[in-house]
Formats: C-alpha cells, structure tokens, sequence
C-alpha cells in the first residue's frame, strides 16, 4: 500500500510462518483490500491499542492480521488464515 510504512520483528515473522503457514510480507497485502474489516483487539490488553484486520491478500488469502500503529508506522504483530466462521463473516460483510 502506498504511503504506509510496516515494520515487524524478523524471527517473530519466521516463527509466524511457521506456524500459522502465513508471512508478514504478504499480511501487508490485506490492507490493500478495500472490503477489509479492522477492529480493536479485544484480545492484547496492553500499553499499547492494537486492531484485528481480516481481508484477502494479494495471494487471494483469507487473513487475520494483528497489529498496532506506532507513529508513521503499522507494526505487525501476528498473521494467521482465516478460520471457516471468521471468513463467512468477512464474506457476508463485504457482499
């Protein structure tokens, strides 16, 4: 996405890759996808507000990207597929 600076922790990326079978590369793609739904994250209490986003990559994935904004730059946190009922939502919202 233009004008959008990512950042992320490189062996964080490895391990996400490995076990979720999603790189952070490619997460950047979901937020090109202009029937992306973002959300706080309910899930990371922390000092710091993070959002959920789900929406399709450039591969045509189905993701679930967790990240936070830090200045000029989005940090991601984690990348992961879709599960069944987070992508019928996605597809039910985007119709």
């Amino acid at each position: 996405m233009y004008g959008i600076a990512f950042e992320w922790d490189r062996k964080k990326d490895s391990a996400n890759r490995r076990k979720h079978d999603a790189g952070f590369t490619e997460a950047t793609t979901v937020f090109d996808d202009p029937l992306s739904i973002t959300i706080p994250d309910p899930d990371h209490a922390s000092d710091e507000e993070s959002f959920v986003i789900i929406g399709l990559s450039s591969q045509r994935n189905p993701l679930v990207v967790v990240h936070t904004i830090r200045g000029e730059r989005i940090r991601l946190i984690s990348a992961r597929l879709a599960t069944k009922h987070e992508r019928r939502n996605y597809e039910e919202t985007s119709l």
